[in-house]
């Protein structure tokens, strides 16, 4: 199979990228910044905001969409890397949106379409939610995240109307060792410093790594696969639960809450969205499409990931 990747370079990317590598398919990196050469992946540059008023993509990179068998849109600037800024909301919608619209443009101008689009987006669609278990026909949200997501995938949509499958990937917190949330938690509760967040009753909708690669490639592959298509763990866990779990796996303790007002000074808006409030979202279409999850389980997921960190 020929993949097009655009953001390949980042925490799960590079990820995908090695499963793909390894399937023996032939994957094309979209990046802003040139990479070195590599034997087993092609990177092509890409600047897909330099192009939007115009509306068409730029030619060097758009060749590589013609005649691939399938898209993963991956790109967009890192939701919580900084406060949620009037300047910083416009990057993060710019960067998913943009990047969204000139992919699709490619898509409809390439003399031979690609037959699939996974479009990344996030559980952040759902909005705010207490325990109420939400699959994939759940309402959008109201707040910056929820309509973001809402806009980014309504642009992969457009792609359905010249006959492009479109899968949108809702993803919650992918585990992993080497980036993502649980990197970032990991020191402080190795110092026996970790503990529940706010109320600590908030869902975390959460997926291990190689399970979020091993769906992805199943939505390449699997034709039925089609629209909303939620990348969690069947057992979403209240963030308590996380908690004890992760101190657990650790042997540290984790009794040391971070209050809500603390959250909300640190990182502002970014953290009430994130961090105080959660989503209960499960995996519906993943298993009636036959998806069987390798990690199902908290206790199990942090396990493999925390064994990778030692390897």
């Amino acid at each position: 199979m020929r993949v097009v990747l655009a953001g390949g370079s980042g925490f799960l990317g590079r990820a995908l990228t090695r499963a793909l590598v390894a399937r023996g398919d032939d994957v094309t990196v979209l990046t802003r910044q040139a990479a070195s050469p590599s034997r087993s992946v092609r990177f092509v540059v890409w600047r897909p905001d330099a192009t939007i008023a115009m509306g068409q993509p730029s030619q060097e990179w758009s060749r590589e969409i013609d005649g691939a068998d399938a898209i993963v849109n991956l790109a967009g600037a890192g939701l919580a890397d900084r406060r949620w800024t009037h300047t910083r909301k416009n990057v993060l919608r710019a960067s998913r949106l943009a990047s969204t619209r000139q992919l699709v443009a490619a898509i409809r101008s390439a003399a031979q379409r690609p037959g699939v689009l996974v479009q990344g987006s996030a559980v952040g669609y759902y909005g705010a939610h207490d325990d109420e278990v939400l699959d994939e026909t759940a309402a959008p949200g109201s707040d910056f995240l929820a309509l973001l997501a809402r806009d980014w995938e309504a642009e992969s949509k457009v792609a359905e109307t010249f006959g492009c499958r479109v899968v949108r990937l809702r993803s919650g917190v992918v585990l992993a060792q080497d980036g993502g949330a649980l990197a970032r938690m990991l020191p402080p509760f190795r110092l026996g410093l970790g503990g529940p967040i706010a109320s600590g009753r908030q869902y975390l909708s959460w997926i291990h790594r190689d399970d979020w690669v091993a769906l992805v490639v199943r939505t390449l592959e699997q034709p039925s696969m089609a629209g909303a298509v939620n990348a969690t763990s069947p057992t979403p866990v209240t963030n308590a639960a996380f908690t004890r779990a992760l101190g657990a796996e650790l042997h540290r303790p984790a009794v040391v809450p971070l209050p809500a007002f603390v959250l909300r000074a640190l990182f502002g808006e970014v953290a009430d969205v994130t961090l105080v409030h959660g989503q209960r979202v499960v995996p519906a279409a993943a298993l009636d499409a036959g998806f069987t999850f390798r990690y199902p389980e908290i206790r199990q997921a942090l396990a493999a990931a925390l064994a990778e960190a030692r390897g």
